[in-house]
């Protein structure tokens, strides 16, 4: 028999939303490095999507009376803003 080891998706574990392959807090820099490029093109949509995750993970990360952790800005949306500079500069790169 032959074991195949599959690579784990970098995805948030709720509700504790940590990532179910390397256990870091959600999103991950794996993670933040895939959906950087799969929004590239699309930075507002990437924005819009996070938002979302972070209000899902404020209710359930106070879910029991928590105070709301700091550092959510940070974990969800203010890295979100290189795409916007990186499609910026590609437009700017590309002949036209």
């Amino acid at each position: 028999m032959v074991t195949v080891r599959r690579e784990a998706n970098h995805l948030g574990a709720r509700p504790s939303w940590d990532c179910l392959a390397c256990t870091q807090p959600w999103p991950c820099a794996h993670a933040k490095e895939e959906l950087l490029s799969e929004f590239r093109r699309h930075p507002s949509s990437l924005a819009i999507y996070m938002s979302s995750y972070m209000d899902e993970a404020l209710n359930d990360l106070t879910a029991h009376g928590e105070a709301p952790p700091p550092d959510l800005y940070e974990r969800f949306l203010s890295w979100v803003r290189p795409s916007i500079a990186r499609l910026s500069k590609e437009d700017h790169d590309t002949p036209h």
